[in-house]
């Protein structure tokens, strides 16, 4: 039977060869695996010849990211060379062929390749990975390459396991585990010590080789460090956690010194002998030296004898000078055992003629010696000499004196101010006219005097900025200050307690160091946390005009927000709405054991009326479950008080509460100031903090801040802690993380673990922080944050590691993974809030709704009619989750459009109405009125609802 082939099929080579060993070449093997023909046969008839022999055959390869990869092979001889494919052909035209003639032997050479995509093996699903192999055809059959296969490559973010920090005795071995992420082609590994790679080659005591574990045989004091796991592949390259090896030296003791003198000099003591723990010295954390450093052991000592002269001799012969001599010697007793000698004279001489004896020719007694003269004029100078300079040394001490004394004037009374140090000063007011004034001309309004004790300290501007931006750090607020010269300091007290920030640097004579504080620079850190956290705002407010079409009101970020049914208002009516938010001081003071769990949230004018609910949605920081608690919704009254409104779990026609897990959706007919409150039941109810660190630079330039916050998870404090941080210049290190705090009494432990010891360094009994119960339970939205202070040790340290460690005792814990550089260019930014509210806080008619008005008549329409099945308002709360209160839908005239409207409010950010169209769906089988709401229309509703919205 003959077979002709399709058009573009046919192989190059039928074109060369038209019939192999008799057989036509039109015979059709089909490569595209249709059933227009059959497979390509293994061989083919063929001439006698030579098989195709593969030079280069396909490799394995990867495909980065989404770039195509090409597949090669040659042979000779081959009259044609195909590509299969996971066991399909390959079809000719996505074939590249080049063919050449061997020089050496005169066959032909083909050489073929391909490209794959990513696609390609993406959309293969088989049990083995996607491969391809060559099929070369020549005069005597076919042959077949290798297959290769071809994978996408990639490379995950998380290690399996990432290496954990040890400390270990010098010479101890040191083993770091490291699983790198899973990958295709698997990861290298590398290893860092601090920042450097490590190269096992150089040191043999280092072994990277055992399934990239890191191996220190005998660990050494230049092992200490920061050690981190690199793993890399061709897609990308991951990091993992740092580990800090420390290895520390046991000490160890020096040899004993040698024994002391006895202690005492005379009778029974002890005499000691000392070694010292420094062969070697701990360090690092390493164990002290056991037993003593100091062995004592008793000695006797021999008391020593001072000696004591013996009775003087006679006198000798008068000798040819008129002299006689005599002697006494130290012998009774003579001193023993280091007793003191005999002090005096051994010999005693005097003349023996009472002035007879005869020397050159005149009396003994009239010679007088030379020298005896010259020695009483050189007394008589000195004398005078030293006369002459005291008289000069007392005049200039009367002159230098009145001097001063004219100097300081009267305005000092104390002369302890003279000192500058830290006695009692006392000062008046400055005299009209002072000539020692630098500024005698300005008049001082200083009219009462005051005593100030204490030290003066006139210290950088940077003291003088902290005081003038609030009174609350100013300890001398109603005092001015002027510096009239270097020694006098005038403190007086205005008769009003004012101070003036903009009028205070005009208080001091130009070219002063005009700046003064008594707090010492290192305390400037906290005042500067302190001041920069005050409120700068009470409330948070946003209004809107509303109409009889309705719409929304939001204020970004907080979680709050006000809707307006359509019809809510009457036509030709027009409002102006008002929300705002407390963020001063909580105006709802709790009751016994009442916490507050939301803002209070004010909403007007409250003389307004409404023909419809409208829906009011608060955030609150409650883990929602009636076993645990029992949250209230309370309202403000006119005279400033708060009065319950109702139960949240209470059936009531007043109004309508739905808890969601993080907020309230409340249906309202009258405007005012709302509240959630609850109150705990059991010691298992739970409140919802947000936990977050933030970090910033210090004044000096080796110093880096973190500042820990706990505040309600609510949307709107959080707010309030990032307006104030980024105030601060501070920068959010980790994403903010939910901490379930239990109201069992007990209290909040806040500490900073795994600071690099050789990079950082905390100040000691800091690390770790504790807040009472009651502080962090009834916290009223207040930020509370914990500052801890870490320092550097060089300043070319730029990144920081560490853990933060929130944790109630007995109660929930949150680890925060600090892991950033300190240098603002290098710094990665994490946002701070996920989800962005609509730019726009109010939104009005259709736009602000996601369910178009005319759906909305028609579901009101249908189920608005009792039913007897049961199809009707009450099928569509249930379907909606709103199983409780029913009641109150009942009391309206449309029960179905509130629950739509409560619908709206409660899915403003979560999506699109697949809800509420599986809802309409499931109700409608047995409604032909809802045949013709048709699922695309809400999904055209939801798109035109995100677009309108830049959702």
């Amino acid at each position: 039977m003959e077979r002709r082939p399709a058009e573009g099929i046919k192989p190059s080579c039928w074109r060369e060869a038209p019939c192999w060993a008799g057989l036509c070449s039109d015979v059709f093997f089909d490569f595209t695996g249709t059933d227009n023909g059959e497979a390509l046969p293994e061989s083919i008839p063929s001439a006698p010849g030579t098989l195709p022999h593969f030079i280069e055959e396909p490799d394995d390869a990867y495909i980065i990211k989404s770039n195509p990869i090409a597949l090669r092979c040659k042979a000779r001889p081959a009259m044609q060379i195909f590509f299969k494919c996971n066991g399909e052909w390959v079809h000719q035209n996505e074939h590249v062929s080049e063919e050449s003639l061997d020089e050496s032997s005169g066959l032909k050479v083909r050489e073929v390749f391909i490209n794959v995509t990513r696609q390609q093996v993406e959309d293969f699903h088989g049990p083995e990975d996607y491969w391809c192999q060559c099929v070369a055809w020549s005069h005597l059959g076919t042959s077949k390459s290798r297959k290769a296969s071809v994978r996408i490559a990639y490379l995950r973010k998380n290690f399996e396991q990432d290496p954990q920090g040890r400390e270990v005795p010098i010479e101890g071995m040191i083993v770091l585990h490291c699983r790198p992420p899973e990958g295709v082609p698997a990861a290298e590994v590398e290893w860092l010590k601090n920042e450097e790679p490590i190269d096992s080659e150089q040191d043999e005591n280092i072994d990277t080789r055992a399934d990239h574990n890191l191996i220190i045989r005998q660990a050494r004091l230049s092992d200490s460090g920061n050690y981190t796991c690199m793993a890399a592949n061709i897609v990308a390259k991951r990091r993992s956690l740092s580990a800090t090896v420390v290895v520390y030296v046991n000490g160890g003791w020096s040899s004993w010194t040698e024994w002391s003198a006895c202690n005492v000099r005379c009778g029974r003591g002890w005499q000691k002998r000392s070694r010292t723990c420094t062969n070697p010295a701990p360090l690092n954390g390493g164990a002290f030296c056991e037993g003593m450093s100091v062995q004592k052991i008793t000695c006797t000592s021999l008391c020593p004898v001072d000696g004591s002269w013996e009775v003087w001799s006679e006198w000798s012969v008068c000798s040819p000078e008129c002299e006689h001599l005599r002697i006494r010697e130290c012998t009774a007793p003579p001193p023993r055992n280091g007793g003191k000698f005999c002090e005096g004279l051994s010999q005693e001489s005097e003349n023996c003629t009472d002035g007879l004896c005869i020397l050159d020719k005149k009396p003994l007694h009239e010679i007088k010696p030379q020298s005896i003269e010259n020695a009483s004029d050189i007394a008589l100078y000195s004398g005078l000499g030293a006369a002459v300079v005291a008289v000069a040394v007392l005049v200039i001490g009367v002159t230098l004196y009145r001097r001063s004394q004219s100097d300081y004037g009267v305005d000092v009374i104390d002369s302890s101010a003279l000192t500058g140090g830290f006695q009692t000063f006392n000062f008046k007011t400055v005299r009209q006219g002072n000539s020692l004034l630098l500024n005698s001309a300005m008049q001082p309004d200083l009219t009462v005097s005051r005593t100030y004790s204490g030290p003066i300290c006139l210290q950088d501007p940077l003291d003088k900025e902290l005081m003038t931006e609030s009174s609350l750090f100013n300890p001398l607020s109603d005092i001015k200050v002027k510096v009239q010269s270097s020694f006098m300091v005038s403190l007086g007290v205005s008769e009003r307690a004012e101070y003036h920030g903009k009028n205070h640097s005009r208080t001091f004579p130009h070219g002063n160091n005009h700046s003064f504080s008594t707090m010492h620079p290192r305390n400037k850190t906290p005042y500067i946390q302190n001041l920069s956290s005050l409120p700068t705002r009470t409330e948070l407010r946003t209004t809107g005009v509303f109409g009889h079409l309705g719409g929304r009101l939001v204020m970004p970020n907080t979680g709050v927000s006000l809707l307006i049914p359509h019809g809510a208002i009457p036509e030709e009516n027009s409002w102006e709405i008002y929300m705002s938010i407390n963020q001063g001081e909580p105006s709802l003071q709790s009751d016994g054991s009442e916490v507050l769990l939301s803002p209070e949230v004010t909403c007007g004018p409250p003389d307004m009326i409404v023909t419809t609910p409208f829906a009011l949605t608060i955030p609150h920081c409650a883990d929602v479950s009636s076993e645990h608690w029992n949250i209230h919704l309370k309202k403000r009254t006119q005279q400033g008080k708060w009065e319950e409104v109702m139960s949240v779990e209470d059936e009531s026609t007043s109004c309508y509460c739905l808890l969601d897990p993080f907020a309230c959706h409340v249906l309202l007919d009258s405007f005012g100031t709302y509240a959630l409150t609850g109150e705990p039941i059991t010691d298992c109810a739970v409140k919802q903090l947000k936990v977050a660190v933030f970090g910033c630079m210090s004044c000096n330039s080796l110093d880096y801040n973190l500042r820990v916050y706990c505040v309600d998870n609510t949307p709107c404090a959080f707010q309030e802690v990032v307006s104030d941080e980024r105030h601060q210049g501070g920068q959010l290190l980790e994403e903010p993380k939910l901490l379930h705090f239990k109201g069992n009494t007990f209290s909040l432990q806040i500490s900073v673990l795994d600071i690099p010891p050789f990079l950082w360094r905390i100040k000691p009994f800091t690390a770790c922080q504790e807040v009472p119960f009651s502080r962090v339970w009834c916290s009223n939205r207040q930020p509370l944050h914990c500052a801890f202070s870490l320092e550097r040790y060089t300043p070319t340290t730029t990144q920081l590691s560490c853990k933060i460690c929130i944790r109630q005792l007995k109660g929930h814990e949150q680890i925060l993974q600090v892991q950033t550089s300190i240098l603002e260019s290098e710094r990665e930014t994490i946002t701070f809030f996920a989800q962005e509210d609509s730019s726009f806080p109010a939104q009005t008619g259709p736009k602000a709704f996601k369910i178009p008005y005319s759906i909305r008549q028609r579901i009101c329409a249908t189920f608005d009619t009792p039913n007897a099945k049961g199809k009707d308002w009450q099928m569509l709360a249930q379907k909606n989750s709103i199983n409780r209160n029913l009641s109150y839908f009942a009391t309206q005239s449309s029960p179905s459009a509130v629950i739509l409207n409560l619908w709206e409010a409660r899915h403003q950010h979560d999506g699109d109405l697949d809800s509420l169209a599986c809802a309409l769906e499931e109700i409608g089988r047995t409604h032909t009125k809802l045949s013709n709401i048709s699922e695309s229309q809400l999904d055209e509703a939801d798109f035109n609802y995100s677009r309108q919205n830049g959702l």
